[in-house]
């Protein structure tokens, strides 16, 4: 239990430094970034805090589709975003491609080693995703479908507010699954039958990302 605990939090720490490291970089944001940048600037609120915002309002959007959020599900709303907000404070915007290029590659690494940390922890899936297997579950469409209309209305909205859109929002989506595959694997916490108690049942490759 108590390398579980360590790998949720320093996951979810990992992935909103990660986030920020795309903020940074400035050649594109993953989908939900996308929209979180874009309702950023027209509210005035950090990113992180939109992202906190974003989260709690996803979260009530589990209530009718019946989903149970776990540990995890609670902690990704606020860790990510404190951490992400945190993150921006001391790296600096990158200005030339020589940085900028390193910084989106660094981000989507360490997104792919975060979210295989959060997601092998297995106390829950975050709150986007599992809004996307509640709508899978309640209208029986295929999760990959579910997913690709949410991310597609998501990133269509935030670039509409001045959200990024770039190289890297196309580098994250074609890198970020075989990236969390492979560090899924890396993280897997012991099961049930080593003694520890699971939280998230079902095996980690079949979790889509955090979020």
């Amino acid at each position: 239990m108590s390398r579980r605990l360590i790998q949720l939090y320093t996951g979810l720490a990992l992935y909103g430094a990660s986030c920020a490291l795309l903020v940074q970089a400035g050649l594109g944001l993953e989908p939900w970034n996308v929209l979180h940048q874009g309702l950023a600037e027209l509210t005035g609120l950090t990113i992180g805090m939109v992202s906190i915002v974003v989260g709690a309002l996803v979260l009530l959007l589990w209530i009718p589709l019946r989903q149970r959020p776990g540990l995890g599900t609670v902690s990704n709303v606020f860790v990510v975003g404190i951490a992400m907000d945190a993150t921006l404070a001391v790296v600096p915007q990158a200005h030339t491609l020589a940085v900028r290029i390193p910084l989106l590659v660094a981000g989507i690494v360490l997104n792919g080693a975060a979210t295989g940390l959060y997601i092998a922890a297995r106390f829950g899936p975050g709150p986007r995703d599992g809004l996307m297997t509640g709508l899978h579950r309640r209208t029986g469409r295929s999760v990959r479908l579910m997913r690709t209309a949410v991310e597609v209305a998501v990133l269509a909205t935030g670039f509409a507010l001045g959200g990024t859109v770039g190289v890297g929002t196309l580098l994250y989506a074609v890198s970020i699954g075989p990236l969390a595959q492979f560090f899924l694997r890396r993280f897997a916490a012991p099961t049930a039958s080593d003694g520890s108690t699971v939280v998230a049942t079902g095996p980690p490759e079949r979790v889509i990302l955090p979020g």
